[in-house]
């Protein structure tokens, strides 16, 4: 057989020889084109039975974890922390799942979230406490008393005998909001008392925003203030500001329109409107959007025509562990569920029919009907698509 007709073989793969070669190419940090097969999953919140549950539906991993996924891009679209207990058992699985991606010519791809910005900056309002005490070591009350009197001192260097002045039950209340393992956690995560913070270079690690063939990834959304901003620039303007938090200048990690927060491509108002999506698809030559960060309660949810795509289904059981992932291969976008999967619709009409399927699947799901009730008869006011939780903090923050 001749050298050209054995390249061509390699080059193309043989079934059962366990030879492949991957086209996908990688352009810069945020740009990668012919890739295959692509699957996002959105929120994780330190449920890292969800997470592999989710991973195991798409076919990426096998019973033990590993990765199975071949040369298939994982998007993950931030929001590890929070909520749940085991982010830093995510974290290491990740960080283990990327190698092995990469050895099969695949890729894992971790974005940051806002929940991921907030841990650095210190935004520690929804920290579980499984969370804190996943730090702690036998060392931590002795830990914690140093910083106590720490403390004091302080207080008396501003006013001298403050300290003596405070309440009986000072110290217990002190402690409620610095439980063991709180500053451990703030030693690896924040940058300003660690400048080796392990997570905090974990977190800035990661970009911002990708594009993967004809699809941007991020976790919150794009609006008009950064339709015409590049990739590159929005990850160093986050990554700038995660390693040095000034909190008298404008932010981007913590603006409600910034690309971590941003709720408009997702049903929330002030919507974003089909002109400013297409805007942004021109600027950057994409065909689609994929977020995060706005519960769907269920459903891999599709808006603006299939432009715009929500992942985060609420895997973590906080959410109600609603198991879901988005694949992008050259035959379309399909949304997978634990026991099957189904064609994103195309148009906007064509959703009730895709939502009435995922109904059949999960009939007792509240946050479906109430979806399906708005698509059927729509209020005369334009209101949120979405089964956002008015008890929930960060749904009103």
């Amino acid at each position: 057989m001749g050298v050209l007709l054995w390249a061509v073989i390699f080059c193309l793969g043989l079934s059962g020889t366990g030879l492949a070669w991957s086209k996908s190419r990688q352009i810069d940090d945020f740009h990668w084109e012919n890739v295959d097969r692509i699957i996002a999953i959105g929120d994780i919140h330190g449920d890292y039975g969800q997470y592999i549950a989710a991973l195991q539906a798409a076919g990426l991993v096998d019973t033990k974890g590993r990765w199975v996924g071949g040369d298939a891009h994982l998007v993950q679209t931030g929001d590890i922390p929070d909520r749940g207990t085991d982010t830093l058992k995510i974290i290491e699985h990740l960080d283990k799942l990327t190698k092995q991606a990469k050895r099969k010519g695949g890729r894992v791809h971790s974005l940051i979230g806002n929940h991921e910005a907030m841990n650095v900056y210190g935004d520690l309002r929804y920290v579980s406490a499984g969370e804190f005490k996943a730090f702690e070591t036998r060392n931590s009350a002795a830990l914690r008393d140093r910083y106590y009197g720490l403390y004091l001192q302080g207080l008396d260097a501003q006013d001298p005998g403050s300290s003596a002045l405070l309440a009986e039950n000072h110290r217990q209340e002190w402690d409620k909001t610095h439980p063991l393992g709180w500053l451990e956690h703030r030693q690896a995560w924040d940058p300003a008392w660690n400048p080796k913070a392990k997570y905090a270079k974990w977190v800035r690690d990661k970009p911002v925003v990708i594009q993967i063939n004809g699809h941007l990834f991020l976790h919150g959304g794009i609006s008009q203030e950064y339709a015409n901003t590049p990739l590159v620039d929005i990850s160093k303007r986050a990554w700038m500001e995660l390693a040095k938090f000034d909190p008298s200048q404008p932010r981007l990690i913590e603006d409600e329109l910034g690309p971590l927060w941003y709720r408009g491509l997702s049903g929330v108002e002030p919507r974003a409107t089909a002109e400013t999506v297409e805007a942004i698809l021109e600027f950057h030559g994409a065909s689609g959007i994929v977020v995060g960060h706005t519960p769907t309660s269920g459903i891999i949810w599709p808006s603006y025509g299939a432009r715009v795509i929500q992942v985060d289904t609420g895997i973590s059981a906080h959410y109600g562990g609603h198991v879901a992932y988005l694949e992008i291969t050259a035959g379309g976008l399909q949304a997978g569920y634990p026991d099957y999967t189904l064609a994103i619709p195309a148009s906007d009409d064509a959703r009730i029919q895709y939502l009435e399927a995922v109904m059949e699947h999960d009939p007792d799901n509240p946050h479906l009907k109430k979806r399906l009730e708005l698509l059927l008869a729509p209020p005369p006011e334009p209101v949120p698509e979405i089964s956002v939780d008015a008890a929930d903090p960060e749904q009103t923050d």
